[in-house]
């Protein structure tokens, strides 16, 4: 689609102003595609490490408080911040993995769940600079983190992710470690899958449909079929949302800030695939919006939508969530509706920071079942991971490629299944490789790098739209 095919089949251009109604009408269809996407990176994170439920709940409230705030900024465009374009941001699935890894080793040094917050704070607010920082170098950078190099470390986050997701499906691992131990009847698993799957095959049934609404629609239908199952088998406590506060307060590093240095290689590498991602993301916004996609506007753009990337992760650390992203999902929306106007983006941001602002909203979110998530969560670390084969299927691979995809998922993968290995290692490296997205991710680069031939082969002309979201 070249930009006056896609112009012309617009009804409303970047710059125009819809009318009230139909801007809210557009506005609603994009918070459908992400609002439930925006919410579950901090719920899987806090349930994975045991966050108590009044701490959940104020963080997924964050979530979408800094998600509304960010989206304001990146559509708006502040000096040299952010894209101009209706670019939605949400809270990034990329880190899912690393967080909880650096969470778990916290953790198992005998502190509470609650005493990771700081650090897992404290790593993504150090991490956005990066980001920010390399916002001034994107073509040299592309060189280092090409799609060949992301589309390895997207399937790494994918395939890692299942079994987490798995855990989720039974009822978590407390359930599980409860039935290994003889503690726990097989009958209670058995209602947790179940549930799971009420929820899979919901949204696999409404996916499948030819109405595109429906489809849209598709996870936040499946997580509420789910949820009410869960109800009905008595697996859901509503007394606590009673007890919510009439408004969440913004307070700035509530949880405190901390830092560790060898946590902080992975957040690193993963601060420069999402700006890949990024690139990717705004490349295929500005297509849909009938807008350049080569140039000095189209480069300014990017260099402010991955400057807007980084400033707005660190908004999301300093007020207690995790980092933020472009999402991909909007381009669909664009395209779906015939707007691209980006003051639908100010709808946006004002519904998410509305939202995040009632406590209540996140209570329900955060009162979800294990499995109910887990069976959302199921499809969508699989659809990451067939994204990322998208990715490097849509390279020319050759013999130097095939090593550095070969290395690099088997080093990954090999410390996600066997992670006790790592102990052996000098204690330095093991929060290095304390992730297979980490461990993978890295060897991918050192090989891109360093193997003979050249790096810059597996470069499109045009950044290609390498974004990990789900499809679903």
């Amino acid at each position: 689609m070249n930009d006056n095919a896609a112009r012309s089949s617009l009804i409303y251009a970047l710059n125009d102003r819809p009318p009230f109604l139909e801007a809210l009408f557009a506005a609603l269809q994009h918070l459908l595609a992400i609002v439930v996407s925006i919410m579950t990176p901090a719920l899987i994170i806090c349930s994975v490490l045991g966050i108590n439920f009044q701490d959940t709940g104020y963080i997924v409230s964050m979530s979408l408080l800094v998600s509304g705030i960010a989206t304001f900024i990146q559509v708006r465009r502040f000096g040299p911040v952010g894209s101009g374009l209706l670019s939605i941001q949400g809270t990034s699935f990329a880190f899912i993995g690393v967080l909880i890894a650096a969470g778990k080793s916290h953790i198992a040094a005998g502190n509470t769940p609650e005493s990771a917050l700081p650090l897992l704070f404290g790593l993504c607010f150090v991490g956005s600079f990066i980001e920010m920082i390399c916002s001034r170098f994107i073509k040299p950078l592309r060189v280092l983190i090409s799609p060949l190099v992301s589309g390895i470390v997207v399937t790494l986050i994918g395939t890692t992710l299942i079994a987490s997701a798995m855990k989720s499906c039974a009822g978590g691992q407390e359930i599980i470690n409860a039935f290994s131990a003889g503690t726990t009847s097989a009958s209670i698993i058995r209602e947790n899958l179940f549930i799971a799957m009420i929820v899979v095959v919901s949204i696999l049934i409404l996916n499948s449909s030819g109405n595109r609404w429906v489809r849209m629609s598709s996870i936040f239908s499946g997580l509420l079929a789910g949820y009410i199952v869960a109800f009905f088998m008595g697996k859901i406590d509503l007394s606590t949302i009673g007890t919510a506060p009439a408004i969440a307060i913004p307070f700035p590093f509530k949880y405190g800030f901390a830092f560790d240095l060898s946590a902080f290689v992975g957040i690193s590498l993963l601060y420069l695939v999402t700006l890949v991602e990024t690139i990717g993301d705004i490349t295929a916004t500005s297509l849909v919006s009938g807008e350049p996609i080569d140039g000095d506007i189209y480069m300014q753009r990017i260099s402010g939508g991955v400057l807007g990337d980084g400033f707005n992760s660190l908004l999301a650390a300093l007020f207690n969530t995790f980092p933020n992203t472009t999402f991909s999902q909007n381009n669909g929306i664009i395209q779906l509706t015939g707007v691209a106007s980006r003051h639908v983006g100010y709808y946006v941001a004002a519904i998410l920071s509305i939202l995040g602002l009632l406590p209540f909203v996140a209570t329900i979110a955060a009162s979800m079942p294990a499995p109910v998530l887990g069976g959302a969560t199921f499809l969508m670390f699989g659809t990451v991971a067939a994204s990322g084969i998208r990715i490097i299927s849509s390279q020319l691979i050759d013999r130097r490629g095939s090593l550095i995809m070969a290395v690099s998922l088997a080093f990954g993968l090999g410390v996600s299944f066997e992670p006790a290995i790592v102990k052996a290692l000098p204690v330095w490296s093991h929060g290095i490789l304390s992730s297979g997205i980490i461990a993978g991710g890295l060897a991918a680069i050192i090989l891109n790098f360093c193997l003979p031939g050249d790096p810059s082969a597996y470069i499109p002309e045009k950044p290609a739209d390498v974004g990990m979201k789900s499809d679903l």
